[in-house]
């Protein structure tokens, strides 16, 4: 998938070093359940597992390509596919030297259509620190709406952590591109 500025593409395994460099930076993990990267082995078994989500249709990952330079500067995936109901779940990073330039909000954008309008879903699901003001913002401009609060939903960081969740129907997305 392209976009004005970016590619959306498989991962491959020549994105290893790129994911390490994103994954292994403690400010772009800051509210993930995990802990960032220590080892350039944990991108290729990041890699591997989404090559093989893509062969039993589990879960699609993109790599976020800047489309000029075709630097790797982040990752979108739809996951957690809950086929009987049309439902599965986002996630998204982006390089933090990155930040503030939207490409956050570009690229989710083009996996939302071709989720809703090619791959037939009918709800996408985040679920967020709710300190992450910036993820929050992408969320909302994109029509997501918070729908729930957990308080202290995860251990991160060594930390009890919040979350609030927020979800995303195909009739609002589509309300949302005829206005």
């Amino acid at each position: 998938m392209t976009t004005q500025r970016l590619m959306l593409r498989p991962l491959a395994a020549t994105d290893a070093r790129a994911l390490y460099a994103i994954f292994s930076d403690p400010t772009v993990v800051r509210y993930w359940s995990a802990e960032p990267w220590t080892d350039i082995s944990m991108a290729d078994t990041a890699i591997a597992r989404a090559l093989e989500a893509y062969r039993d249709e589990t879960e699609l990952r993109f790599a976020i390509e800047l489309a000029g330079s075709r630097e790797v500067i982040g990752t979108v995936a739809l996951h957690h596919f809950y086929n009987q109901y049309n439902r599965c779940e986002l996630g998204y990073a982006i390089a933090s030297g990155h930040w503030g330039n939207g490409y956050a909000s570009e690229a989710i954008e083009a996996v939302l259509d071709h989720g809703f309008n090619e791959v037939g879903i009918n709800r996408v699901e985040a679920d967020i620190d709710p300190r992450n003001d910036a993820s929050a913002h992408v969320l909302e401009k994109l029509g997501f709406r918070k729908e729930g609060f957990m308080p202290q939903r995860w251990r991160v960081h060594g930390e009890y952590a919040d979350t609030v969740f927020y979800g995303l129907l195909r009739d609002y997305w589509n309300d949302r591109k005829a206005s």
